[in-house]
């Protein structure tokens, strides 16, 4: 950890030498290990960081944590029993248990790759994949990918898609720790399509986004005690205006959403995104994150 705070405090000296503000991707990706703090995650999923973060192990009698480079299987304590509980769920659903992708780094912040969230140790990706097996070796982590369940087009749900997924998806959304969760739109459409009219408030938890064909985001709200910490607004129910988000709002991914993709206007300007950041543009809390021991 002394090792860690070292680094940090080491790239921060040499980018004031040469005046230059580094990213805070770069001073975050820098360092291998959590803070020595009270678990704390601070500012919003795609502009904090987190302290105190814990490791979810690397294999469990349930699960598998993916992509072991990356090293982003870190995050809240909060975030890691609820993967290892739901992986209980898989379990019990007739799976093996789940493959996990990223959660966050060590001390969260911004990443210089993939995710534009995942910064404060509360967002974390599942795999679509039902595991084979629960003993990959570090290199087949690296080599194995998801299954995609969506079809090419983006509109409907492929044969890759059962009623496991869809099992899972509402034990995943039903645990009063989640914020929201993270599909493909298709994956909703079908979702809303076969679950029982009686039993769809889950579903209001389950928000259509781009991609998301091979895993679903999950996003926790923030802890209880967590002062440095914002949820996510507008809230599901806002977004859905108290209803399930299984109304003809839906139909807009899947009809004009997929229209401007295929004709977009002209670009305008780069807009900045959270790998452009600097430790100034994150919350005070994060200095002392990223150089703590």
């Amino acid at each position: 950890m002394i090792r860690a705070a070292l680094v940090a405090l080491a790239l921060l000296g040499w980018a004031a030498a040469a005046g230059a503000a580094p990213l805070a991707s770069s001073l975050f990706g820098a360092v291998s290990g959590p803070s020595n703090q009270r678990s704390q995650p601070i500012g919003t999923y795609a502009r904090g960081c987190g302290a105190g973060m814990v490791e979810l192990p690397e294999s469990g009698p349930t699960w598998q944590a993916m992509r072991l480079s990356r090293n982003r299987n870190w995050g809240q304590p909060s975030l890691v029993a609820y993967l290892e509980d739901l992986s209980r769920k898989a379990a019990a659903l007739g799976w093996r248990g789940l493959y996990i992708g990223d959660l966050s780094q060590p001390r969260g912040g911004p990443s210089a790759s993939g995710h534009l969230s995942h910064q404060i140790g509360l967002d974390a990706d599942v795999w679509y994949l039902p595991p084979p097996r629960l003993n990959l070796t570090a290199r087949e982590r690296e080599k194995i990918s998801a299954n995609s369940v969506r079809t090419e087009d983006q509109k409907h749900v492929n044969a890759n898609w059962t009623e496991a997924h869809h099992q899972l998806l509402k034990m995943a959304a039903s645990d009063p720790r989640v914020d929201r969760i993270f599909v493909a739109a298709a994956i909703k459409i079908e979702m809303c399509r076969t679950a029982r009219a009686a039993d769809k408030g889950w579903l209001q938890k389950i928000r259509p986004i781009y991609g998301h064909n091979d895993h679903f985001h999950v996003r926790l709200k923030c802890p209880p005690g967590a002062t440095s910490c914002q949820t996510q607004k507008p809230t599901v129910a806002e977004l859905s205006n108290g209803g399930n988000g299984c109304d003809d709002s839906l139909m807009w991914w899947v009809t004009t959403y997929l229209e401007e993709l295929k004709h977009p206007g002209p670009p305008g300007p780069r807009k900045r995104t959270p790998r452009d950041y600097t430790m100034a543009d994150l919350p005070k809390a994060c200095a002392t994150v990223l150089t703590a021991p």
